[in-house]
């Protein structure tokens, strides 16, 4: 089943395409240094930072995977879109100030100046990889089965459509085309799925049809340890190791904070991006709920295209398609420039230190055409994605995970980690991720029947992270106090003891009353976020 498109849909459509390009090829004709091509010029304020986060982190599969969620268990999967809007502001008070004062351009060039070059070859290897062959397959894949669902394109087609599309902006823009073609996808993303969420309800009878319709328990977010799925003791300590690393650590995310103005504008950007997180759970977890409300029959991951396909007006639907698009093309953009970036800036320059900075932009938009064909390389495969192999892949970030966030976290919090423990604690995060991964295939096809591994295999994933972070901060715990401590240049600036000691102002200093200010809409992010936990137990 797919949608009649009208005239006005079409022309809606259109109309967002060209704004896209629009604002992508503006962007493209300024002149561009390093600094502009990868970091924006280190000039980009507050709301713009806060609506790329947004938009960076908003993708296809949260179309599908939130709502399908919703759709299946009810609420419960919004804990991880309300953690987010707590983890953002560690990012903002912990990380940014580190991030910005060291002047770095990628996070690998961080945890080389915090420890050595092995963890900044580690970090950028493991992104690169998993950024190709997690983030722009699963985009592709979820991308290209909803617009199958929704216009009737083959998946080969719409996923075409969406790299190229895509690509030529991004090769052409950089990071400056990236953030404000984002700041306008997130108007268009939030409007397109508020104005959906508001038809389903009027059409399911407001708040108290809904409740009436669907299981009591599917609005009460905390789940008993034993949930298979969403366990209140994996939700409240394995989630946030997991958030450490995607919103803090991650290059997908952090690129947009290190664009900023200054840590002001950077932190104030974290802090709104929280409160736009504050509405997947309305916009995107809700409507998966509706549609088991006004569908029972479906299955999770046909909600949110079936209550598109059966609900929406003509005009509306070109709406709706267009957030769906926006949400798309905005995280597939971020893809592809922070992949470019860590190639160009953590493996060419690392090799090639004396080349020169139009080379530099010239390489990272070569990196990003290379990136673009690799994604309409692999379209022919994505029938072979199975929706078994895309939860795989999407559990990955559970393996991976751990072991960053505790050199990232450590490296910050504690002056007596040094490089060789970090390594440690990288290298055996790895091997166990690793290990995990692989046997959850090998269970699948033949049980194990050695109780200990069995037991490690079939523990929910948010629970082996926990695991997974406490064996790793173990790890650099033990070697970094068995071995040398780190040089004085190794944790100058770097960490909150001598956080003082590098002289690094900043062009535009952070004044007290912004300051004051996001202290005081940091409070009010937290209690927000607490009433809507109380209210949703």
């Amino acid at each position: 089943m797919f949608l009649n498109i009208g005239g006005l849909d079409l022309t809606i459509i259109g109309l967002y395409f060209a704004v896209v390009f629009g604002i992508g090829f503006y962007f493209a004709r300024r002149g561009k240094t390093s600094t502009e091509y990868f970091l924006a010029g280190r000039h980009v304020g507050w709301f713009a930072i806060g609506a790329s986060l947004f938009a960076t982190n908003i993708s296809s599969e949260h179309f599908i995977g939130l709502a399908g969620s919703g759709a299946a268990t009810g609420m419960a999967v919004g804990h991880f879109e309300w953690l987010a809007c707590l983890i953002v502001l560690v990012l903002g008070w912990v990380f940014v100030p580190f991030y910005l004062r060291s002047g770095v351009f990628t996070m690998p060039e961080f945890l080389e100046r915090r420890y050595n070059s092995s963890t900044r070859w580690y970090l950028t290897i493991v992104s690169i990889l998993a950024y190709v062959l997690t983030k722009i397959s699963v985009t592709l894949f979820a991308g290209g089965l909803l617009l199958n669902q929704i216009l009737g394109w083959d998946m080969y087609t719409s996923a075409i459509v969406l790299v190229i599309a895509t690509g030529i902006y991004t090769i052409a823009g950089g990071l400056t085309a990236v953030i404000y073609t984002e700041l306008m996808q997130t108007f268009v993303l939030i409007g397109g799925a508020t104005l959906l969420t508001i038809l389903g309800l009027n059409e399911v009878g407001g708040f108290s049809g809904l409740y009436a319709k669907v299981p009591a328990d599917f609005f009460h977010m905390f789940k008993p340890a034993s949930d298979p799925n969403f366990p209140w003791t994996g939700i409240v300590f394995g989630a946030p190791i997991l958030g450490i690393w995607y919103w803090c650590t991650d290059q997908y995310i952090v690129q947009r904070v290190l664009s900023a103005k200054n840590i002001s504008h950077a932190r104030s950007g974290t802090i709104f991006s929280g409160f736009l997180k504050i509405l997947p759970v309305f916009i995107l977890v809700m409507p998966g709920i509706i549609a088991r409300a006004l569908y029972p029959e479906i299955n999770g991951d046909q909600a949110y295209p079936t209550i598109v396909n059966r609900l929406l007006p003509e005009g509306v639907k070109g709406i709706v398609i267009a957030s769906l698009l926006a949400a798309l093309m905005s995280s597939l953009s971020a893809c592809f420039n922070s992949s470019s970036t860590l190639f160009t800036m953590d493996v060419y320059k690392k090799l090639k230190p004396d080349v020169s900075d139009r080379q530099l932009v010239h390489i990272g938009r070569l990196a990003t055409g290379v990136l673009v064909l690799l994604g309409i390389l692999w379209v022919p495969f994505i029938r072979y994605i199975s929706s078994q192999l895309y939860i795989y892949l999407q559990s990955v970030q559970a393996y991976v995970s751990p072991p960053i966030a505790a050199v990232f976290l450590l490296g910050v919090l504690w002056p007596r980690a040094n490089g060789k423990g970090a390594m440690a604690s990288l290298l055996t995060g790895l091997v166990l991720g690793a290990t995990r991964l692989v046997a959850e295939f090998a269970h699948k096809h033949s049980p194990i029947t050695w109780e200990p591994m069995r037991s490690l295999v079939e523990m929910n994933f948010l629970h082996y992270a926990i695991f997974l972070f406490v064996v790793c901060v173990g790890v650099l715990v033990v070697v970094s106090l068995s071995t040398a401590h780190p040089a004085m240049e190794k944790v100058q600036g770097l960490t909150f003891k001598h956080a003082k000691s590098r002289a690094t102002p900043e062009a535009e200093p952070e004044t007290r009353r912004a300051y004051l200010a996001n202290i005081v809409f940091s409070i009010l992010l937290v209690v927000s976020v607490l009433v809507l936990w109380y209210i949703f137990f």
